[in-house]
């Protein structure tokens, strides 16, 4: 009996020096990156010298870990955005068809309800336009200048791929467990291996779809 305890506590501790090994070799994989990725970039892009009206992007950072370190202390909840379209779909669904929304094995487990992640997107967009009404940085356009080039300023085209692109972003963060807040800020904060893989293919598909939108 005290020889299998020991085995047994000997395979415990065994399994968490692994865990622990893989843990430091990702962080040493990680701070590596910074600096060469900080090495390869143009040294003529500089943040701070953003010619139009913008915050402090390390004032903004700064803000953004805090407010997840908050987030973390007085709700032990990470921030994130997804559940909240999934909140307003369940929401609408209880409107038009409670029976078959509540017979719905996710809306079993997750009411649809206006809840403190609901409250915070909602706050996310009024604090956008709050922080953009001093600067003037409302453009009032349905249309980005960019989209208007490449595809002209058809309302109903703009309104069909972005509702295209919403479908496929709330699959995808369904999928990975999570969005860009959810994995980007909260999970890479707390240097979870999944959330950075998820980021990383975040950034390649990111830069995939606009290279093969935008292409001249």
């Amino acid at each position: 009996m005290d020889e299998g305890g020991v085995s047994d506590r000997g395979g415990g501790e065994v399994k968490r020096s692994a865990t622990v090994l893989r843990h430091r070799a990702w962080l040493a994989l990680l701070f590596l990156a910074v600096p060469v990725a900080a090495a390869a970039a143009d040294p003529a892009l500089d943040a701070r010298s953003y010619a139009g009206p913008a915050w402090s992007p390390y004032l903004v950072g700064a803000g953004i870990g805090g407010l997840a370190w908050a987030t973390f202390y007085f709700s032990d909840k990470p921030i994130g955005a997804s559940s909240f379209y999934a909140s307003v779909a369940g929401l609408i669904g209880k409107l038009v068809a409670p029976r078959r929304t509540e017979s719905l094995e996710y809306f079993k487990e997750n009411e649809p309800k206006v809840n403190w992640g609901f409250l915070f997107v909602v706050a996310a967009i009024l604090g956008a336009a709050a922080a953009a009404w001093p600067v003037g940085e409302q453009t009032n356009r349905w249309i980005p200048e960019m989209w208007d080039a490449r595809f002209g300023d058809s309302i109903g085209l703009r309104g069909a791929f972005a509702f295209a692109g919403g479908v496929l972003m709330a699959f995808g963060a369904r999928l990975a467990g999570g969005c860009t807040s959810g994995h980007g800020i909260s999970g890479t904060l707390q240097l979870n291996v999944a959330s950075w893989i998820a980021v990383i293919c975040f950034f390649i598909g990111g830069a995939f779809v606009a290279a093969l939108l935008f292409r001249t």
